[in-house]
């Protein structure tokens, strides 16, 4: 069943990694192996056996507080920089942890999906979004080893299709419907649905290339500050910004390498840039003498294409984008790289928050952030669709984070 195969890609995600692998934690903003594969078991036992089943007791009492992200209203927890110390429990422990939630759950499966089946599809997608958190965070990880070890040996192929010629299609226009309108699973965040006016705009049918990105380094784009906003610019000189997260050489851009699930390989030019902050795209858009989308206008190009088209995940296997079909047009609309957006991450009209713990899910972050839309080629099929709202820090990139360029006609 789908709850079955969902779990079980978590754990083949797992598969081969040693203790170390599964422990360490690269940065504060991603988390280890081992905490993704705990806290989406917590998710599930404190939501949906703890809070459902008088009868049921928690596997270790001691757990929540370790595995608990950021819902106040469950209390105390360890605080996010320090889960990189959980030496204890081992990765066993935590596996076992899992079987015995995973029991649990379908021993009740019929009262589940009878009464608790909106609560149930919650923590399926959520544990669909740490299954990319962890491959990211565990990218973070491996590329900040000298000896770049591969998630897995064998990844995609580089392009040999030559690419694919940029070109402008136009958007609908006039008053659109935008946001979920209640058929279907969604967060919180994607409603409700609301009218908004699109003026005459135009869509590149592909995202940005590493090629093209080549040209921007190349045309000192992260020397130019005319190019950058003012807190972007802070941040290039700040840290020392140069190129795309991942990236490494000397010389031209287009002989550097990158450093992907597979280890380090030669960039491929054809494929979508990846690893970019909002700055660098926002730079980008300006030095092209166009501008990113709002979120608007790519959810109404999305709503005609399906979202389990495009590079997606599939299975626990290297991912990494590829250069866009030369068949047909926003072939990579979904999947590929999470498209940067110009549109705060702010609520839709007539958002609220739900009761409870899990009204936190979304709604609190609403602050200083970007919508991305679209998903990744580490985003598992099936989870994403025309509604739905990522949201990062401007200065974030280790997600794989692209952009698609639009204009004003």
């Amino acid at each position: 069943m789908r709850f079955r195969k969902t779990r079980e890609l978590s754990v083949a995600l797992a598969h081969g990694l040693n203790e170390a692998d599964a422990t360490v934690q690269s940065m504060p903003d991603a988390s280890p192996v081992k905490w993704h594969l705990a806290h989406t078991t917590w998710f599930f036992e404190t939501f949906l056996l703890r809070d459902t089943r008088s009868d049921y007791r928690l596997f270790d009492e001691k757990w929540p507080f370790l595995f608990n992200s950021y819902y106040e209203a469950e209390g105390a927890r360890l605080a996010r920089p320090d889960r990189g110390l959980l030496t204890r429990p081992t990765l066993e422990e935590v596996l076992s942890y899992r079987a015995h939630v995973d029991a649990a759950l379908e021993r009740v499966w019929p009262d589940l999906q009878e009464n608790h089946a909106v609560l149930l599809e919650l923590g399926l997608q959520h544990e669909q979004q740490h299954q990319e958190l962890l491959l990211t965070d565990l990218k973070h990880l491996f590329s900040c080893n000298p000896l770049g070890p591969a998630f897995r040996k064998e990844g995609p192929a580089p392009s040999t299709s030559g690419g694919v010629e940029l070109r402008w299609l136009e958007g609908p226009s006039g008053a659109g419907t935008f946001g979920h309108t209640g058929e279907g699973f969604a967060f919180d965040n994607e409603g409700p649905a609301h009218t908004q006016w699109l003026s005459r705009h135009a869509l590149a049918n592909r995202p940005v290339t590493n090629r093209e990105w080549c040209a921007f380094i190349a045309d000192g784009g992260y020397e130019a500050a005319s190019l950058w906003l003012s807190d972007g610019w802070d941040w290039v000189r700040s840290e020392g910004v140069t190129a795309p997260l991942y990236w490494r050489g000397q010389g031209e851009p287009e002989t550097h390498e990158t450093f992907t699930l597979s280890g380090w390989q030669m960039i491929d030019l054809d494929a979508p840039v990846t690893h970019i902050s909002f700055y660098e795209a926002d730079a980008y858009a300006t030095w092209a003498g166009a501008r990113l989308p709002t979120e608007q206008e790519w959810e109404a190009a999305a709503r005609r294409h399906a979202p389990t088209a495009g590079v997606q995940l599939d299975r626990a296997e290297a991912v990494q984008p590829r250069a866009e079909s030369p068949e047909g047009d926003f072939t990579s609309l979904y999947g590929n790289v999470w498209e940067w957006t110009g549109s705060a991450y702010r609520p839709w009209p007539g958002f609220r928050t739900a009761p409870g713990a899990v009204g936190e899910y979304n709604g609190k972050f609403m602050s200083n952030q970007f919508v991305l839309r679209g998903g990744s080629c580490a985003t598992p099929r099936g989870h994403v669709r025309a509604t739905y709202r990522n949201f990062f820090h401007p200065h974030q990139r280790w997600q794989f984070t692209g952009l698609r360029l639009a204009r004003d006609l």
